[in-house]
């Protein structure tokens, strides 16, 4: 799913309930390395107002060791107004074996990248460079590999830069947050389900001109009108509409965990429910985030969601009238089976999966990230998207589940140069070729 804007908010200042109707993206996997052990909070301990409770939200941001990305190649401008990878002017990138693709990233990457081969040989994507039958022949190597992961990206693939190269990267996470399923004290916060009067309407059955869009509301006699927004939601709107599939203890967290689209809900007893993205209200998501700096509420250090979340509870009342200011707001529902899954339908997984533009970066494709901080470089496989993920180079890093990973994606601002790795022989196939006109992605089961 996801997201962001221009500040290291990492879930805050975007989302996957950008736009008219979010792309249902993808639920948070668990970390593919241990988190560090701490003591889980107390969830049903009663707080002061304003009191910061000793759950990883305050813990900082994890400080980034600093790196300096390889260079870009030369690039031509990138025309105007171009709306994919192939319009968007390519250039041969460095061979693959020069990266520094250590050993580790290597075998988590080969992993995620055999997992997407299905989707990737039944699909044209949009992004205009490739077919499904370009990716045949490494896909069936990747099955049965059984050297040197690193070994089989330098033999299957080169590597492409899309326009100039410029990279920016943020990062999400799967949120751990205290709830149950039956109500109780202490979880008095209502997850909920997907609302009967919830009605989503396909504009392009009525206008050509409207194809692809779609809006949700509710009927009100005879009036199409907007659903309820989130005050109204808190203040019981949905009485009787929507069912309520479990209760959390905090709704900062919760606020939270709808930024991110799906999560786990932990009990005192250490049961825990996952819930993953059902629905969303159709209302336009605001990143509080921005919002909060825009407004001076937030000063040097502040702006990451460690920062964030600390003003919000030292500041209840406003905190909660700033919330309320994203009307956005999400559905659930419970998530069982093989856990969290991205936009291409498969798991994605902690420090291997990125959410991408299609348009710009082939779902299922690997790429390099060569970023100015050493836990964002290396490489990722394209497995999800996100309602603010846009463009070329832009992608959003996913980092597991547990306080490691909220560390990190709290404050994951990375920029550096991106290079696309395609099967070898599609650049000089498509420099010889008009661009491929792009294709709508085959939605994945």
């Amino acid at each position: 799913m996801r997201i962001f804007g221009g500040l290291a908010l990492a879930g805050l200042l975007g989302a996957c309930s950008s736009g008219i109707v979010p792309p249902e993206a993808g639920t948070r996997p668990a970390p593919s390395r241990p988190a560090p052990a701490r003591p889980a909070p107390s969830a049903e301990r009663p707080r002061p107002a304003g009191a910061l409770p000793e759950t990883p939200a305050n813990l900082p941001a994890r400080q980034p060791t600093a790196t300096t990305p390889l260079p870009a190649m030369p690039a031509m401008p990138v025309p105007v107004g171009a709306t994919s990878a192939a319009l968007s002017g390519l250039v041969a990138g460095p061979p693959v074996e020069t990266l520094p693709i250590t050993a580790d990233n290597a075998r988590r990457a080969l992993a995620a990248f055999t997992l997407s081969c299905p989707g990737l040989t039944r699909r044209t994507d949009a992004s205009g460079l490739t077919s499904g039958a370009d990716w045949a022949n490494a896909c069936a190597a990747a099955a049965t590999w059984t050297g040197d992961a690193a070994a089989f990206f330098a033999q299957w693939f080169e590597t492409v830069q899309v326009g100039n190269g410029a990279a920016f990267a943020t990062g999400y996470y799967e949120p751990e947050i205290a709830g149950v399923r039956e109500r109780r004290a202490g979880f008095d916060v209502p997850v909920y389900g997907v609302p009967d009067n919830l009605i989503e309407v396909d504009l392009g059955l009525f206008s050509d001109a409207l194809k692809g869009k779609k809006i949700r509301g509710r009927v009100d006699g005879r009036q199409f009108v907007p659903y309820y927004d989130r005050t109204q939601i808190e203040q019981g709107a949905l009485e009787g509409h929507a069912p309520v599939i479990a209760w959390a203890a905090d709704p900062i967290e919760m606020f939270f965990l709808q930024v991110q689209g799906s999560g786990r809900l932990k009990g005192p007893d250490g049961k825990v429910l996952r819930i993953g993205y059902a629905g969303q209200n159709g209302r336009d998501y605001t990143g509080i985030g921005k919002l909060m700096k825009d407004r001076g509420l937030l000063g040097p250090g502040q702006t990451s969601m460690q920062g964030i979340v600390a003003w919000l509870r030292a500041n209840p009342e406003q905190g909660r009238a700033i919330m309320r200011e994203n009307k956005s707001f999400v559905f659930f529902k419970e998530l069982t089976g093989a856990g969290p899954l991205g936009a291409m339908g498969y798991p994605v997984a902690g420090w291997a999966s990125v959410a991408a533009d299609p348009k710009f970066i082939p779902l299922g494709a690997p790429l390099f990230l060569s970023m100015d901080r050493t836990d964002a470089t290396g490489l990722w496989v394209a497995q999800d998207t996100g309602g603010a993920i846009k463009g070329a180079n832009r992608v959003d890093t996913f980092w597991g589940a547990g306080e490691d990973a909220r560390a990190i994606a709290g404050g994951m601002s990375a920029r550096g140069t991106a290079w696309l790795l395609l099967p070898k022989g599609t650049l000089a196939r498509l420099n010889t070729a008009p661009p491929a006109a792009p294709q709508p992605s085959i939605p994945q089961p």
